[in-house]
């Protein structure tokens, strides 16, 4: 089963969404606004993806601007400033198995299907 942690407001997040459900009907959508990432989610989604916390950081959200940009924080801090202020989080986030990936562009989702 594919799991997207979604956000319904992002065209991107809609479009990885909308590339999953031509493909499967065995997918689960996670609306991660309103049900938050634990911290514990997070990082495991971050070795799955082989990334780094602020790999994942949408640096153009207002409030990185004003409260982040240009500081540095480890890893941990990212995480928990992420599962503090979700909007943070680049999207939509797929997974399948022992693999993820960030679905933006939406073609990322390929991997999924070949």
């Amino acid at each position: 089963m594919i799991k997207i942690y979604h956000n319904p407001r992002c065209k991107k997040s809609r479009a990885g969404l909308h590339y999953v459900q031509e493909r499967t009907n065995d997918f689960e959508v996670i609306e991660y606004l309103k049900n938050p990432i634990s911290e514990n989610v997070l990082k495991n989604l971050l070795i799955k993806l082989n990334l780094k916390p602020h790999d994942i950081v949408r640096t153009q959200e207002a409030i990185y601007r004003s409260n982040y940009k240009g500081k540095n924080f480890t890893d941990d801090e990212w995480v928990k400033i992420m599962v503090e202020n979700p909007k943070l989080i680049k999207r939509p986030l797929v997974v399948k198995g022992n693999k993820a990936v960030l679905g933006d562009p939406a073609d990322n989702l390929a991997v999924f299907f070949s």
